[in-house]
């Protein structure tokens, strides 16, 4: 089997094709692909390169990530969001191959307490959320052999994250304002990747569709904050604070609560407890 993944250079890409190495099987073959490989928004470039490696399974991670800043660059974020997984979604057609994308909780209107289902209605509040809905859209569009995983709060290695951030503020900072009222998961990409690649390697394909992944237990960004200084050692403050009081130019969900239901439904493992991942990254930092 053929394993192509996209956004080798990002923070999941990375983990993804770590995982497929780690896992030692010869019969499977990783192809990465960098942003300098082909252009998202050209489907000539992305035909080309799938004819010449012809996967059997796009694990596609390269996206448009950065939330505020797409709130002024709106074309950009759906040009490689929308129209980018809309090419990819083609080119896998073409070759029958099957797709694996992943989208985000912003597709969700991100209010009340309960924990979204697959189905629920869908309502994105900033312009990320709805280039990635855009993505799911043409995905649904194009393809009948595909996943959509839904995650949220990414963390991982290789790239900027809150985590990061954290550790970077409190070296300099005696006290940190964090928000405190938007409740959600983090996901770290090392336990996302073996997902993804347990999915990519699956031959039922009774279990493709929307599935939501993140790492298991409910936390505030506040909560996250002071679990990773906790286990640092760090001696900065985290100060909770609301929503009003952190303007942001994308608007956030208040409510990032993902059901796994889908997961169990078709034996997909979930992933491990989000203290437990946020401990297991800082030692994976440690070792850098």
């Amino acid at each position: 089997m053929k394993i192509l993944v996209t956004g080798l250079t990002g923070q999941l890409g990375f983990d993804v094709m770590h995982e497929i190495e780690l896992r030692g099987d010869h019969s499977i073959k990783a192809i990465g692909a960098k942003r300098s490989d082909f252009d998202l928004t050209d489907f000539d470039a992305i035909q080309k390169f799938f004819a010449e490696h012809e996967p059997n399974v796009v694990i596609h991670c390269a996206a448009y990530t950065a939330v505020d800043k797409a709130e002024d660059e709106k074309d950009l974020a759906f040009a490689v969001n929308e129209t980018g997984t809309r090419n990819i979604a083609e080119a896998c057609k073409l070759i029958g191959a099957a797709m694996i994308y992943v989208s985000t909780d912003y597709v969700f209107p991100g209010d009340g307490t309960n924990f979204y289902e697959v189905d629920d209605a869908t309502d994105p509040q900033n312009v990320y959320g709805a280039s990635k809905l855009a993505g799911e859209q043409a995905v649904l569009e194009t393809l009948a052999k595909f996943f959509i995983v839904r995650v949220s709060w990414v963390f991982g290695i290789n790239g900027k994250n809150f985590i990061k951030t954290m550790l970077n503020l409190s070296k300099t900072h005696d006290e940190i304002k964090v928000v405190a009222d938007q409740i959600g998961s983090p996901t770290y990409t090392v336990d996302l990747a073996r997902l993804l690649v347990d999915m990519a390697l699956d031959k039922d394909p009774k279990k493709f569709g929307i599935y939501h992944a993140t790492n298991e237990g409910i936390c505030s960004w506040a909560d996250l904050a002071e679990e990773v200084l906790r286990r640092s050692g760090k001696s900065t403050k985290i100060i909770p604070i609301a929503t009003e009081d952190y303007p942001t130019k994308a608007k956030r969900p208040k409510n990032s609560r993902l059901s796994k239901k889908k997961l169990d439904e078709n034996g997909f493992e979930h992933l491990p407890l989000w203290k437990d991942a946020v401990g297991r990254f800082l030692n994976e930092l440690a070792r850098q």
